[in-house]
């Protein structure tokens, strides 16, 4: 999961199934460029955009939007997101979450993470992991589809091929 603060708060969650997690990975470490630790969307030229997301769309990775724009906040807006997130998951059984760790809402993301795991019931079989970018390359996903979708016009367009699902909270 990740998300972009570019009009208003879109958080992109992609599902990635079990087997389908090495692949991903190596083809999304293949596309990182020898002096970068990761991929960062919004800071690339748009031609290796155009690499990146066309990439991304072969993956088969599923990817939900979470559009928070009418909340009072950016907390709010991020709170109510990774609510309906957790349930989200919780429906389809998602054995874990990675988010890119934000130092400024680590302690509220755990503490709203560790409440909403448990109301879903699914403490015992379920984890979430805050991590960096680097630490999880399949972070590139959300980053690049989350950009993509507050860039709208042909970027959204495109991105739409892996959006499987759009939700207002």
């Amino acid at each position: 999961m990740d998300e972009t603060k570019e009009r208003g708060l879109y958080v992109a969650a992609a599902v990635v199934l079990p087997a389908a997690l090495n692949p991903a990975r190596q083809a999304i470490k293949k596309l990182v460029l020898p002096k970068q630790r990761r991929i960062h969307f919004h800071k690339e030229k748009d031609a290796r955009r155009w690499t990146i997301l066309n990439a991304i769309i072969g993956l088969g990775a599923e990817v939900i939007i979470y559009d928070a724009a009418g909340q009072r906040s950016i907390k709010a807006a991020r709170d109510a997101c990774l609510t309906q997130l957790v349930a989200d998951l919780a429906k389809i059984n998602a054995a874990r979450l990675v988010l890119e760790r934000d130092d400024s809402t680590i302690q509220s993301d755990q503490q709203l993470l560790y409440r909403e795991v448990r109301t879903a019931g699914m403490a015992d079989e379920f984890r979430y992991d805050l991590m960096r970018a680097h630490e999880e390359v399949l972070l590139a996903i959300p980053d690049a589809v989350a950009w993509c979708w507050a860039k709208g016009g042909r970027w959204r367009l495109a991105a739409e091929q892996v959006v499987m699902e759009k939700r207002h909270v």
